[in-house]
């Protein structure tokens, strides 16, 4: 069974990195890597990096305008979005979301009109909406409960989490999915441990966030989605589970998720 990188930014790499890239996540048993949209305005380039596909590995992508970029970026129509995902590698949306650590409140404003417009597209296409939560897990919650009252359940994972068990609660009660990054691995993230200790294995999927936030022991260089195998490896033994049977659960639950997703060797 191979591991899935479910949240990477392959478009942060150059192009003659993209196949070294690809090559050592193959050699560390990795079958499909999910590069995220940062920018809608990028989209096509978002696309044009699945090309990377090889025999053995899948490169799929999301589109997206993620919150930090709300104020530069032409707004995410949900048409806009919704055409995007038509093409056959597109199989999520984002990633969007809420991040409060920096900005004014005119750009929290417009995080929250993007990330309702992101929703209202999962919820006419069906694709998950890949979601980043930072400093802002009060309204993250209430755009959640509000939209799923509003227009019906939408699939969604939050990426990268690092919020309460509360939000945890919340994603969870409502359908949703978490990921689990690199971060899980740090001295100072016993928290976050605590935390996936108690959620259910069939709603945990990992990731790297790729090219950041990199697992011991190669914490402080750039990361790489060959790299979510020591993620994988931590949290096996975090969850005194096999760590085939850990692998297996993950991309099952990848697949659950990202129904669009269709691996072939």
């Amino acid at each position: 069974m191979h591991l899935v990188d479910s949240h990477c930014h392959l478009d942060f790499f150059d192009d003659d990195e993209k196949k070294a890239i690809i090559d050592r996540a193959t050699h560390a048993g990795l079958g499909e890597v999910v590069t995220i949209g940062t920018r809608l305005s990028n989209a096509r380039q978002q696309i044009g990096i699945t090309d990377y596909t090889t025999d053995h590995l899948s490169v799929w992508c999301t589109i997206g305008t993620h919150p930090e970029y709300v104020m530069d970026e032409p707004f995410c129509s949900v048409d806009r979005i919704v055409e995007l995902t038509n093409h056959p590698k597109v199989i999520g949306i984002g990633e969007t979301g809420l991040d409060y650590f920096y900005g004014k409140q005119e750009a929290f404003e417009r995080q929250k009109e993007s990330f309702e417009n992101h929703i209202r597209a999962s919820q006419q296409t069906g694709l998950p909406v890949c979601i980043h939560a930072r400093d802002a897990d009060d309204d993250i919650a209430k755009i959640l409960k509000r939209e799923t009252e509003k227009g019906g359940r939408f699939p969604f994972l939050i990426h990268c989490f690092t919020s309460s068990m509360k939000l945890a609660e919340t994603v969870l009660d409502l359908g949703g999915y978490i990921s689990i990054s690199g971060i899980i691995t740090f001295k100072k993230a016993q928290d976050l441990r605590d935390i996936v200790l108690h959620l259910p294995q069939d709603k945990i999927l990992v990731e790297t966030d790729s090219p950041y936030l990199a697992p011991v022991p190669f914490r402080g260089k750039r990361n790489e989605p060959a790299y979510v195998y020591q993620t994988a490896e931590f949290m096996a033994k975090l969850l005194a589970v096999d760590f085939e049977t850990f692998k297996k659960q993950t991309t099952d639950n990848f697949h659950r998720l990202f129904k669009k997703a269709s691996f072939k060797r």
